[in-house]
């Protein structure tokens, strides 16, 4: 039994395809989980429920916790520990393998420019602390309880069906309206993005790949360094568009966030996008001889359908 704890999301959702791959016993644990393939078992369960959790979690030999909370600090420092906790104490009881999704939100801001597996972690914004204790405890666990964990990490997201992501918001959607996209603080700068189907073939790869543990691995990105401008062109070309676009600058941002609390809160996040973001994945790409996808073919792929 192979089980994922927040089923249902940008990975989870393509994770439960491929791990069809190794495992015919797929669990899929969600307040409300949805079948992706059709033998997949169902589990509702709130994460922060403990022994929701021990139940959700026994008779797995792997783990995914690829569960995405709110974009609100107040509840990520109330759930994040508390779900972590839950499950770490859970798959040592249940003797289960966790795989856990990360992002780079733990990075020190000076390592943004050239992000590897060894880039120092000493984050210094409030959701980046969180994600570091959370990277914490997991290793504290593999050193001190012998938990057996691996930490799989993402460069923002885009792909097919991915409503949430900065590439989707920012431009698919304002092309989609014929309106202007956007490009938060600074379009000259490079940006990387990880393609979510990509990153559910390396999760399960990762998995289900015994000397993969106790190590933190960066999910195939591509190694081209496109900045935002580079992003809006080759949108807006592939839709057929004018590549209208403006800049959220950090006034902007802090203006409409008096008004908006989403917004407010990417505010603190901006030194991920007045520099240069290039997500380094040659260590999984080296590893187990794998081509991500470029930029254009996965910009064709999301368009596919529509065009």
């Amino acid at each position: 039994m192979q089980t994922i704890l927040g089923s249902g999301g940008a990975i989870g959702t393509p994770l439960a395809k491929e791990l069809l791959k190794y495992t015919d016993k797929i669990r899929l644990v969600a307040r409300h989980p949805i079948k992706v393939n059709e033998s997949d078992e169902l589990f509702s369960a709130d994460l922060t429920d403990k022994e929701a959790v021990n139940k959700a979690v026994a008779g797995s030999e792997v783990v995914y916790l690829t569960v995405g909370l709110v974009y609100k600090i107040k509840i990520w420092r109330k759930e994040w520990p508390l779900i972590m906790s839950n499950v770490i104490d859970a798959c040592i009881l249940h003797n289960a393998k966790l795989v856990f999704l990360d992002n780079v939100y733990a990075y020190a801001k000076s390592e943004i420019p050239h992000m590897t597996e060894n880039s120092l972690i000493a984050a210094e914004t409030k959701k980046g602390k969180v994600r570091q204790q959370l990277v914490e405890m997991i290793f504290d666990a593999i050193h001190k309880r012998k938990l057996k964990a691996l930490v799989a990490r993402s460069a923002d997201f885009y792909g097919p069906d991915v409503k949430s992501s900065l590439m989707e918001i920012a431009i698919f959607e304002k092309f989609k309206k014929n309106k202007k996209a956007f490009w938060q603080s600074d379009s000259t700068k490079i940006h990387s993005f990880t393609y979510t189907p990509d990153a559910a073939k390396a999760t399960a790869k990762l998995g289900n790949n015994a000397a993969a543990y106790n190590q933190t691995w960066n999910l195939p990105t591509s190694s081209e360094k496109w900045t935002g401008t580079d992003f809006i062109n080759a949108i807006a070309k592939e839709m057929k568009v004018k590549p209208r676009y403006y800049i959220l600058s950090k006034t902007m941002i802090t203006l409409i966030g008096i008004f908006s609390p989403t917004v407010r809160e990417l505010k603190e996040m901006q030194y991920q996008n007045d520099r240069d973001y290039f997500f380094d994945s040659s260590k999984f790409d080296r590893e187990f001889s794998f081509k991500p996808h470029s930029y254009k073919e996965g910009i064709r792929e999301i368009l596919q359908p529509q065009l």
